[in-house]
């Protein structure tokens, strides 16, 4: 049997968070596989608070934010779109697939498009090979 991928989902608060809830309640279909968190802003969403989800079991981690322009803490997301292609990077060099971290911005009226960015990454996870431990992690 197969396992279903764990995805954690970082959502800020102003703009995907709500999407997420407009996805509910429109009552829009979508898998479950994704753990949401809501955050103050994808600005916060640190390289190391990646590494550690990852450690700590999740197979993917999505992070979704304010449409650029459009953040509630004005340069937040600009923050996120600068951080996370250099964490693509080191995933890579680390060993851990890319495809496994997801960005994106979602708008709080696209509860539809917050459905359709989970199924398409829930897929890509599916995808992939099970997350085990793909490195060693000290804590040193």
């Amino acid at each position: 049997m197969m396992s279903e991928p764990k995805i954690i989902g970082f959502l800020c608060n102003w703009c995907s968070y709500r999407g997420a809830d407009l996805a509910g309640l429109a009552r829009l279909k979508y898998p479950p596989n994704v753990k949401i968190i809501r955050v103050p802003c994808s600005g916060r969403i640190s390289p190391e608070l990646v590494l550690r989800t990852f450690r700590e079991g999740a197979d993917g981690v999505l992070v979704l934010g304010c449409h650029i322009g459009d953040c509630h803490y004005s340069t937040g997301n600009h923050r996120t779109a600068k951080r996370m292609p250099i964490l693509r990077k080191l995933l890579e060099y680390t060993g851990i697939e890319p495809e496994r971290l997801r960005v994106d911005w979602i708008s709080a009226a696209e509860g539809e498009q917050f459905a359709s960015i989970v199924h398409e990454f829930t897929e890509t996870v599916r995808a992939l090979p099970p997350f085990t431990e793909v490195m060693r992690w000290t804590n040193d």
